[in-house]
């Protein structure tokens, strides 16, 4: 397995973001993630957006990082937002989500930002279990789903 760095508009990135959509449209039943995103939020320094690829050069994962600070949407000063972890179904159980979440938590780090942050759902159990596994705990509900009954967010410090 290969981890590269990519803008988070490549077509890889935008080939997986479209299926982790998919999957979001399938388990909450509505039009996906909402949160605004755009290609600079993930531009080093103030971010980091990968890719894992197999071995035939296929794209299977994918996860990327966000600076944060302080704002009415309950974010922090030194905040990185953990955005778009995703693996693709027939490649799940390998280790693939964890080793791009560390890869995220240290350019976050090297970075400077003090805590990772993330919002998942209630009908995510498999991201739920992974994130408590590494570390992340609960914490006050931010960003966009803050108000959603369904949405679970955990910060890590860094």
């Amino acid at each position: 397995m290969k981890i590269r760095r990519v803008r988070f508009d490549h077509p890889d990135a935008v080939k997986l973001n479209d299926e982790v959509q998919a999957e979001y449209h399938v388990r909450y039943g509505d039009g996906g993630d909402a949160t605004h995103l755009e290609p600079s939020h993930f531009a080093p320094p103030m971010g980091l957006y990968l890719l894992a690829y197999d071995e035939a050069g296929v794209p299977v994962a994918s996860g990327g990082w966000r600076t944060q600070e302080a704002n009415d949407e309950n974010y922090r000063d030194g905040d990185a937002e953990l955005k778009r972890m995703f693996v693709i179904e027939q490649m799940r159980g390998r280790g693939l989500a964890r080793r791009i979440l560390a890869a995220l938590e240290e350019d976050a780090r090297a970075a400077g930002r003090l805590r990772m942050v993330l919002e998942t759902g209630t009908k995510q159990p498999e991201a739920v279990a992974l994130y408590v596994s590494s570390g992340y705990k609960p914490c006050e509900k931010f960003g966009y789903y803050r108000f959603h009954d369904d949405s679970l967010c955990y910060a890590k410090a860094l």
